[in-house]
C-alpha cells in the first residue's frame, strides 16, 4: 500500500520532457494523459491550454482533475481543464490570492490577468463587481494596510517602508498614504509612539 502511494505521488510530481513539450506547444493529443498546476498562481490547466507557459519549475503535474482540486489547485477559466465554467467568485478568489501573496512585486492590472488566464478588461469588470472595489484599489489597500504594519512594529525608515510594500516611488508612496489613511507616514509613526507613551504612562 506504501509502495503505490508512493508511485502515484512520484506520477504526480515529476514533469518528463514530453510532458514539458506538451505544455509548451499546447498539444491537444495529451489532454486526456495528465494536467498540470503553477505553484506561484494555484491554477492547473489542460496541456493545451493557451495561457503563457510557466516556468518548468512551478509546475506540478496530475493524472486526474481530481488529484490537483484535492491539492486545493483551482481550475483554469480558459482552459475549463474539469469541463465546468469556473464560478467569478473562485476566480477572483485566485486574483485575490495572488495578490495577498505578491503585493511587494510589480502587480498590474495586466499580470493579474495573465496569471489568472483572463482578459485585463473581464477581470476589471468582474472584480469590480465581487469585490465592489477595482483590482488597483485592492491592491493599494492591502499595500498600505501593510505598511502601517511596518510603520507601527519596525524601525525601517520611509523609503524602506514603501519598498517594503512593493512602492518603490517614494514620493508617491507618501501622497498616497495620506489620502488613504489621513496621515503621511511619519505623522502615522509618531502618533503611535505618542499612543503607546500616554498607555504606559496610564499603566
Amino acid at each position: 500500500m506504501v509502495a503505490q502511494v508512493d508511485q502515484v505521488n512520484s506520477q504526480i510530481d515529476s514533469l518528463s520532457e514530453q510532458q514539458w513539450l506538451a505544455i509548451i506547444m499546447n498539444d491537444k493529443s495529451y489532454d486526456s494523459q495528465f494536467f498540470y498546476a503553477v505553484k506561484t498562481t494555484g491554477i492547473f490547466c489542460r496541456p493545451s491550454c493557451r495561457s503563457r507557459p510557466p516556468r518548468r519549475g512551478n509546475i506540478r503535474t496530475f493524472q486526474t482533475a481530481d488529484q490537483a482540486l484535492t491539492e486545493n489547485f483551482r481550475p483554469c477559466k480558459r482552459c475549463k481543464p474539469t469541463g465546468q465554467r469556473l464560478p467569478d467568485i473562485e476566480w477572483i478568489a485566485t486574483v485575490t490570492d495572488y495578490i495577498d501573496r505578491n503585493y511587494m512585486k510589480p502587480v498590474t492590472l495586466e499580470i493579474l490577468a495573465e496569471i489568472s488566464h483572463g482578459s485585463p478588461y473581464h477581470l476589471h469588470r468582474t472584480f469590480k463587481r465581487i469585490k465592489e472595489i477595482t483590482p488597483v484599489e485592492y491592491i493599494q489597500i492591502i499595500r498600505m494596510n501593510k505598511a502601517r504594519e511596518l510603520l507601527t512594529q519596525t524601525d525601517l525608515g520611509i523609503v524602506d517602508v514603501g519598498i517594503s510594500v512593493g512602492m518603490h516611488n517614494s514620493p508617491y508612496f507618501i501622497t498616497l498614504f495620506k489620502k488613504m489613511i489621513g496621515f503621511t507616514p511619519l505623522q502615522y509613526r509618531q502618533l503611535n509612539i505618542k499612543r503607546k507613551q500616554r498607555g504606559d504612562a496610564a499603566e
